[in-house]
């Protein structure tokens, strides 16, 4: 872990945001992601991940993460363990990797029109209609 103490811009939830061009077979890069997923997951902090790939090119891919905050996603990604994972991921794909804080929630079924789910910060899992 880390002995890093997370301040006022730390605080909330944070959707972390990576693109791959993966530049080896689709279906390695998904096995050796599978695998980096796995240990992301047990880590403190890790709320869920999706990796989707592009519709209409395969080589495409994008990694959308949602952390219990800013603190938690550092401790991940500098643990000794994630090393390997990320040389593997950097051996078969390039990425750009991006942190982004919560603004705006909606969720599937709200009433048109209705009221979305606004604010700085993501203080736990919000429903439609709720300050995120």
């Amino acid at each position: 872990m880390t002995d890093h103490e997370p301040d006022a811009r730390e605080a909330g939830a944070v959707t972390f945001v990576n693109t791959f061009t993966v530049h080896a077979e689709p279906e390695v890069f998904e096995k050796e992601f599978a695998r980096t997923s796995e240990f992301m997951a047990r880590q403190p902090g890790f709320v869920r991940h999706t990796l989707s790939r592009h519709a209409e090119r395969p080589g495409q891919y994008v990694n959308v993460a949602e952390w219990r905050d800013v603190a938690a996603f550092r401790a991940a990604v500098s643990h000794a363990d994630f090393q390997p994972h990320a040389g593997a991921l950097r051996a078969l794909a390039e990425s750009r990797p991006e942190l982004y804080l919560a603004r705006l929630r909606r969720d599937g079924g709200a009433a048109p029109g209705g009221p979305a789910s606004e604010g700085p910060a993501l203080g736990g899992a919000a429903r439609a209609g709720e300050r995120i």
